[in-house]
């Protein structure tokens, strides 16, 4: 039996599992697509609710595939889209939401954000949400790749403070987000989206994970995924193309990891001492 994924609150009160599942690069091969479908069917059954997509992923292919996997069970995801800067005008965001929609086969987004800072007035983006909002279209709106200094010029912006999320690259090699971003995160009730949770594969074959691993009966991958179980206020996003890798995360909600697990994890990835700059992939 499988423990319960932990779960995180959103600041509309909805609670999802602090384990989703990404979907970057998917709906660029046609020859992996069904497996894609099934590797996101099988995450829905285990509990990984939460799918993260945009409209940049495969120039929409993506959202055609998330459309696939949830067909017949809308009711049982939590869907993320997020939209482009170049799009995040306020009339090019209404246009790019109901794209997206399409593109899923939904009337409605869970969450949309704005991929990252662009050319655009944050005031007329937030401005577009809201509408969305009271339009039923999304039932929150949030960002991606915003650091400290970002999150307050929006909370500045009228209705900024409705922000309900921020989509960051972080992993146990990328820590610079727990100085500052994160704190200030956790301190508005505003949830964390890890992308690349596992630096984009790079973590898989580190020797002091495989170590660590090993006491568990884990993979490194799993020991990664497990880490960002213990940051409160943290949804991590895996994306896998295989049903067999994503049980193996969702497994990973089942390691409990030790003091002396995360302090050994602290020395071989130190964290941040002083303000780094957000890192992106």
């Amino acid at each position: 039996m499988h423990d319960p994924i932990p779960t995180i609150t959103f600041p509309d009160g909805r609670k999802v599992p602090v384990l989703g599942q990404g979907t970057w690069r998917m709906g660029e091969n046609r020859a992996g697509a069904a497996d894609e479908v099934r590797s996101l069917q099988a995450g829905l059954d285990l509990g990984m609710t939460l799918i993260d997509t945009a409209e940049m992923y495969g120039d929409g292919a993506a959202e055609r595939i998330v459309g696939e996997a949830i067909k017949g069970r809308r009711g049982d995801a939590f869907l993320v889209s997020k939209v482009l800067p170049s799009n995040a005008s306020r009339t090019g965001t209404l246009a790019a939401c109901e794209r997206s929609l399409r593109n899923i086969g939904t009337d409605c987004l869970d969450l949309y954000l704005l991929h990252w800072r662009g050319g655009h007035p944050l005031t007329e983006t937030v401005a577009a949400f809201e509408e969305l909002k009271q339009a039923g279209k999304i039932r929150a709106w949030g960002v991606s790749n915003f650091d400290v200094d970002d999150m307050e010029e929006l909370a500045a912006v009228p209705d900024g403070g409705n922000v309900a999320a921020n989509q960051v690259l972080y992993n146990l090699a990328r820590r610079g987000v727990e100085f500052d971003l994160l704190p200030w995160c956790r301190g508005r009730g505003v949830p964390i989206m890890a992308y690349s949770p596992l630096d984009e594969g790079r973590l898989l074959n580190d020797a002091d994970l495989i170590h660590i691993a090993k006491a568990h009966q884990a993979t490194s991958a799993q020991v990664a995924l497990a880490f960002l179980k213990t940051r409160s206020g943290v949804i991590s996003i895996p994306k896998t193309g295989s049903a067999g890798r994503a049980r193996e995360n969702r497994d990973a909600m089942d390691i409990h990891l030790t003091a002396e697990n995360l302090a050994e994890l602290d020395r071989h990835f130190p964290p941040p001492k002083r303000k780094t700059r957000l890192e992106v992939i």
